[in-house]
């Protein structure tokens, strides 16, 4: 691949991540809007809210690391898009490998959480700290995962992954292959998002939405586009690992946003956890799927 072509395709990649992550923030206000018996906002509400934020006063940074943690933390989402292959493009996914990317979905979290920790405001620290608990809760399940599906298709690259499921149609899909594996990553997967019931670190009625408490103006606008970067990657890497990839747009697209409307259509309606439960909840079940889908592929 030579550099102006690789070039193109950095470029596309966040792009085409950030524009259908809009439209996937769209779906979800509208389907809440369902369940609660409204209208939901018109169809471009999610970029009038950016540019709206953009647009106003940032009231408060606390220095130097507040404004470079939040780069860190969109520079990481934004990472994360060009290591994740997509019908004709597939950016630095031939470079690197799902280890890469694992260690890249961590960067965001940890980069809110040096930005949240340059303010003084506890509520802030509280609901950061309830986010690293939270990533701790999701990451181990993943990881497991992770290490399943390598382990059944002995690899790590993502474009392999994709080429196997893809050798036989829909039966070689690993949703079809590994379901125990599949069920347990889809869990974690779900948690990655932090809607409920996982919404431990913003709880409004609790602490005041935490880390976004000293947010405001670009710094909230960032949370948002964020956001949009998060959704969208959550729905490709679940879509590469176990539903076959995509070959093309028409196909793929209707997979990432199945991946986020079921699991969040379904749960809605279901209250917050406590901190504590994320943990239980997710290492009992997340855990336990991921686990004997890892042993029953080592049995093979």
């Amino acid at each position: 691949m030579d550099f102006t072509h690789l070039f193109v395709e950095l470029v596309l990649m966040p792009l085409i991540a950030f524009l259908v992550g809009l439209v996937m923030v769209l779906m979800l206000r509208k389907v809440r809007a369902k369940i609660e018996r409204r209208i939901g906002p018109p169809l471009l509400q999610p970029l009038y809210d950016i540019v709206k934020l953009y647009s106003k006063k940032t009231q408060v940074s606390h220095g130097p690391m507040h404004e470079i943690a939040m780069m860190v933390a969109l520079g990481g989402v934004i990472a994360m898009e060009v290591f994740l292959p997509v019908p004709g493009l597939n950016g630095l996914a031939e470079k690197g490998d799902l280890i890469v990317l694992i260690y890249l979905m961590m960067i965001p979290s940890l980069g809110l959480a040096l930005g949240v920790g340059a303010c003084a405001n506890p509520n802030g620290s509280i609901g950061i700290s309830r986010a690293l608990t939270a990533m701790v809760a999701y990451d181990i399940p993943l990881m497991i995962v992770v290490a399943g599906v390598a382990l059944f298709h002995g690899t790590t690259s993502l474009p392999e992954i994709i080429a196997a499921q893809q050798a036989g149609g829909m039966s070689t899909w690993g949703i079809v292959q590994t379901p125990v594996l599949a069920l347990g990553g889809l869990i974690a997967a779900y948690a990655m998002l932090g809607k409920e019931p996982f919404e431990i670190y913003v709880a409004p009625a609790e602490i005041a939405t935490g880390p976004m408490v000293e947010m405001s103006g670009k710094f909230m606008g960032t949370l948002f586009v964020m956001q949009c970067f998060q959704l969208y990657a959550v729905g490709v890497l679940y879509t590469t690992l176990f539903l076959g990839g995509g070959e093309y747009w028409i196909s793929f697209l209707p997979k990432i946003f199945a991946v986020v409307f079921i699991p969040l259509a379904m749960t809605n309606v279901f209250p917050r956890y406590k901190t504590e439960d994320v943990l239980k909840w997710m290492w009992k079940w997340a855990g336990g799927f991921a686990l004997a889908g890892l042993a029953l592929v080592v049995m093979k």
